[in-house]
């Protein structure tokens, strides 16, 4: 990733940050060039950094942020509840033995 390209991320994200709630959507979608993986990576970069100077809020709103484009982008798994599904494997064995 260029210096110029990080820059424009950091520039990015420091728009998300200052602007007023529920404005976020319009933002991105004004620069949709720089929404990929490399996005998401700067922004958890940067919300590590916030979380360890104690701007939990920050880092929380970054974070969030961040799963969500992850999500829109497929690069986050939908993952089933795991209690769910073993629950569901116990019961069918059980009624398979009955």
């Amino acid at each position: 990733m260029s210096e110029q390209r990080q820059q424009l991320y950091f520039n990015l994200i420091d728009e998300l940050l200052k602007c007023p709630n529920g404005q976020e959507p319009e933002i991105l979608e004004s620069k949709p060039e720089l929404i990929d993986s490399g996005f998401v990576e700067t922004m958890l970069q940067v919300a590590t950094m916030f979380a360890h100077e104690g701007n939990q809020d920050g880092a929380k709103f970054l974070f969030f942020v961040a799963r969500e484009l992850a999500k829109e982008l497929g690069l986050y798994p939908e993952v089933s509840n795991p209690e769910v599904a073993n629950t569901e494997a116990a019961n069918t064995e059980a009624a398979n033995k009955e």
